[in-house]
Formats: C-alpha cells, structure tokens, sequence
C-alpha cells in the first residue's frame, strides 16, 4: 500500500498518481510573497480557459498527475489549480517554499528568522495554505550559481520542514551544484532518496549527473522542449547514458513548462515552439525509442520512479 500524497483536491495514494510529470507551472506571475493566491481579475475567464485547454491535452498523453512547483513568489494560486485539477481530473500537487533570495530575506525579516520560515513551510504542509484548506505535497528551494549565506539557512529551513512532516524535496540548480545541495540536506537529516535534484540537465556532464544518483537522489531532466540553450535530441542522449549505465530507477522527466504565464514570452515561436507539456509524449518519446529505450523503460520513468519518490 502506498503513502497518502497531499494534493490541492485531497490526499491521494502514492499508488494513483500514475503518469507523472514531476515539474510544470500551471500558472506564473513574478511579485512577492504578498501576492499569493491573489484574485486573479477581469482575466480570470481566459486564464481558465487557458488552463483548462492545456490540461486537457495533458490528459489526454495519458497524464494523470503534475508538481507543480511554483511557490509563493512566483505567482502560486491555489484556487486556481485547484479549479484545474476539478475540471480535468489532474491530482495536482503543489509546493511550499521560496524561488528569490529576496523573498527570502523579506521573510526572514517580517516573521523574524529562518526557524520562523521553516515554521511557515511546515504549517503550508501540515495545515494548508493560509485559509484555502490546501496542503502543500512537497518543498521547492532554489539556489544561485553558488551556495552563500542565505542560501544555506534557505536550504536549512527546507530540510527542518522536510524532516518534520516527510515530503519531500525538488530543488531548482544553477550550474552544477547539485551535490553541494545534496550534501547539506542530507547532514541535515533529509534521506537522499527524498531528493531531486531539478534541472539537471542544462549539464551535459555525465560524471556530473552520476554523481547525484550515486548519492541516492532522483535526476531532474525536467526542461524538454526548451531549446534555447541544448536540443532535446542532446538530452535524450543524456538519459540514454543514464539508462545503459544501470540508473533507470533514478530518472525523473518533465518541462518546466509554464501554461500561463503574466508578461512572460510568446509559447510556441522560436526557441518555445516545443515548450509544451505534451512535448514529452510527441517527440521525445520517439527519439528514446529509436535509442533503444523500450515502452517498459519509459513507463517506469513516468510512472513508477514519481511513485517510488513519494512512497
């Protein structure tokens, strides 16, 4: 039997997520902390819409459950997905936790340090967010292109949350600093295989990504479809070094992918025009299959390595 996964319309199995892509925004808007779940105005209609149509598409590639990781700072709001997941049928599951380091030094300042941030986490998993009655399922922290000060009570602050309540944690990296991230959350007391480590694979670097899944942490490949910077036929590569080297059971896949996004760039033109989080299922799984990677493989990769990572 598995573990009970909160998500925005009630706990969940660990054992009926099914499909999952473990990273996608439903909804982005950049502010503060202030602004969470923050009515959403004259423009709510098409951002339902909006919403509604993409989940739709999600559904349909066999999808039966997202992370989405957008915390307080980058426009969490959890009515919205909570009408999402209602009107698709997607668990939606949503984090606690902070993306800027200027957020985080507002917050350390008004409620009065980091105990009093990890505190805040705690409650958002333990009791729910502010008054909506929704439970958070899992932490977001994020870390500049080197671990300083704020960074560490940040990752502090997570890992104090994580042990107490037992979700667990995806992180956002800059570079290679996965293993840094690892380190300090497991002397911390957070289990590695508790872990992933988001973003991976702006790294082409297999020693790299090796590293963290020897560690005993899950590897995020969770950007398919953006292109600016590396084509998914370079990723897939990636993946399938991974896989030929015996860390199957370590491999978490998504898009980062935003459906709508407040004053963010046009979708679907240019270096977004397979930023989509259907992309996975259209392109990518072809080209894993033409490298030899079976349905098998895939399915574990979708289905039972998110599962594992929350039992």
């Amino acid at each position: 039997m598995g573990s009970t996964i909160n998500t925005v319309a009630g706990p969940v199995s660990s054992d009926a997520l099914g499909r999952t892509l473990m990273h996608e925004h439903v909804f982005v808007e950049y502010g503060t902390a202030l602004q969470d779940c923050r009515p959403l105005g004259a423009a709510r209609e098409q951002i339902l819409s909006t919403c509604f149509e993409v989940a739709a598409r999600v559904r349909a590639c066999g999808v039966k459950t997202i992370v989405d990781p957008t915390t307080t700072d980058l426009g969490r709001n959890v009515p919205l997905l909570k009408a999402v997941s209602e009107h698709s049928g997607l668990n939606i599951i949503c984090c606690t936790g902070i993306y800027s380091t200027s957020t985080y030094q507002a917050l350390r300042l008004r409620l009065g340090g980091p105990g009093a941030i990890a505190e805040l986490f705690i409650r958002e998993l333990s009791q729910g967010i502010g008054e909506s009655g929704v439970k958070a399922g899992i932490i977001k922290l994020v870390t500049g292109s080197e671990i300083d000060d704020d960074d560490h009570e940040l990752l502090s602050a997570c890992a104090r949350a994580s042990v107490a309540t037992g979700a667990p944690i995806i992180t956002h990296t800059e570079g290679i600093l996965g293993p840094e991230q690892q380190k300090i959350l497991h002397a911390e007391g957070v289990p590695l295989q508790k872990i992933i480590v988001g973003h991976s694979c702006i790294s082409t670097n297999f020693n790299y990504h090796r590293q963290i899944v020897e560690m005993g942490s899950y590897i995020g490949f969770d950007r398919f479809g953006m292109e600016g910077g590396m084509p998914d036929e370079v990723r897939v590569q990636c993946l399938k070094k991974l896989i030929d080297a015996g860390f199957l059971d370590r491999l978490i896949v998504s898009h980062d992918s935003v459906w709508y996004w407040v004053n963010g760039p046009k979708i679907g033109s240019g270096p977004y025009k397979n930023w989509k989080p259907t992309n996975f299922f259209e392109r990518v799984i072809p080209m894993l299959q033409y490298a030899g990677v079976s349905d098998e493989q895939i399915e574990t990769i979708l289905t039972d390595n998110p599962r594992r990572y929350f039992s």
